[in-house]
């Protein structure tokens, strides 16, 4: 009983507090006045937010009529609290949403769109799979702000000891690396990651997604996804690959085996090179290798692509929905885009963002190039982001043995078919 009277307090306080700070509610913000938006930050509070702050006051400069009043909240708090408040109709103005939020949200009505507003002006510059990612039955509802997608890392010194100039480019190469690198150093050569995310490569080098969001399908259970999810375990056979690690702390084992030059290969995401190039492995930046994930038996090779746009509460009054749009293509434009990706090491998400300055950051010409060689947008449809839990739970059994390929994936196809009832 406690347990839940404690839960409907906290989420009328969220509500209260969102209804306290959110634009939609407040009296402020005449057509031809002063205007206070609110925006709610999700990104990291101690290395990004900092520089956020003084791109805000920037703005302010420039835009003497608005005030943002800028909120860092918590990644892992961000999803459940602007549901909470937006549907108490008292959401911020802004929030830095991840991409896989956009499409539920704006489902919901939760979200304005933003086309044909200041928020995205010049849109041609932003890469296109980033646009789709942020659209809902034609419409988008989020300007990208921070882009990502996986990449193979690699120990340049390793693969050279193991008599390799280059990194493997498909999975069968890379089970031939992995061996030479066992055979000919103290180092592993390959660390598979169990998590959906980073399942993903798998798949689309086989030609197919969890669900086809056209066609109304579900596809995690097909032929090809089931020779996708074999690919992944066969490397878990092979010699010089690591004992696959399901421990709560596997992600961190990952890295600190990978910065300490006990792997040689890794599949991560921008959002590391920073934490890899402070590793030991990797004091000269230069024997970091970014290249493009291993091909499937198609010959194709693709990752998905994340990252946050920067979107607007549908419940925001007139003044304050144009003060946010004209904010929100301010931090998303070129010239300030080049900035954050100087100032964060993170990757712009428009063309014109790449300056001679940005390309020079160690692994980032390389990411751009990864990015629009086989970076893959996500499903379309609003419950996709949601789809990588069940994935990731049953394909972490057909890793660990407990059950077989097809049933592990079979498994995944029923719990999708009560979430997407509409597909087949």
């Amino acid at each position: 009983m406690r347990r839940g009277i404690a839960a409907t307090a906290l989420v009328a306080a969220l509500a209260l507090s969102a209804t306290a700070c959110g634009g939609g509610s407040g009296d402020e913000g005449e057509a031809d006045g002063p205007v206070t938006i609110t925006w709610w930050d999700t990104s990291n509070a101690t290395n990004e937010a900092p520089n956020y702050k003084a791109l805000i006051k920037e703005f302010e400069a420039a835009n003497k009529d608005i005030t943002v009043k800028y909120v860092n909240v918590p990644f892992d708090q961000a999803q459940n609290k602007f549901q909470t408040a937006a549907g108490s109709k008292g959401a911020p103005d802004i929030i830095r949403a991840d991409v896989g939020w956009t499409g539920a949200w704006a489902k919901s009505q939760f979200l304005a769109p933003l086309d044909g507003t200041e928020a995205l002006k010049n849109s041609e510059d932003i890469t296109p799979a980033l646009l789709k990612q942020a659209q809902y039955e034609g419409k988008t509802y989020g300007a990208p702000i921070v882009t990502d997608t996986l990449a193979l890392m690699w120990n340049k010194d390793l693969l050279k000891k193991a008599g390799f100039e280059a990194a493997p480019t498909t999975w069968e190469e890379l089970k031939k690396v992995s061996k030479a690198v066992a055979d000919k150093t103290d180092a592993d050569g390959f660390w598979l990651n169990k998590a959906g995310y980073y399942q993903m490569p798998f798949l689309y080098g086989e030609g197919v997604d969890l669900i086809d969001s056209e066609g109304k399908k579900i596809t995690v259970n097909s032929d090809k996804a089931v020779k996708a999810i074999e690919t992944s375990k066969s490397l878990l056979a092979a010699d010089g690959v690591a004992k696959l690690d399901v421990s709560a702390d596997s992600y961190a084992h990952m890295q600190d085996a990978f910065t300490t030059g006990k792997v040689a290969m890794i599949v991560q995401g921008p959002w590391e090179l920073t934490n890899i190039y402070k590793g030991s492995a990797f004091k000269d930046a230069a024997n970091l290798g970014v290249s493009k994930v291993p091909a499937g038996s198609t010959g194709a090779s693709g990752a998905p692509i994340g990252g946050h746009n920067l979107s607007l509460y549908a419940g925001s009054d007139a003044a304050h929905q144009k003060a946010a749009q004209k904010f929100i293509g301010f931090m998303t434009s070129g010239e300030t885009q080049a900035k954050i990706a100087l100032k964060n090491s993170t990757l712009p998400t428009r063309t014109s963002a790449y300056t001679a300055d940005v390309k020079a950051l160690p692994g980032f010409a390389e990411m751009q190039t990864v990015l629009a060689e086989s970076g893959k947008a996500r499903g379309s449809d609003p419950s996709y982001s949601s789809l990588y839990t069940d994935f990731e739970t049953n394909v972490t059994k057909v890793l660990q043995d407990k059950v077989g390929v097809q049933k592990g994936l079979d498994d995944t196809a029923a719990a999708y078919k009560k979430l997407l009832q509409d597909y087949s």
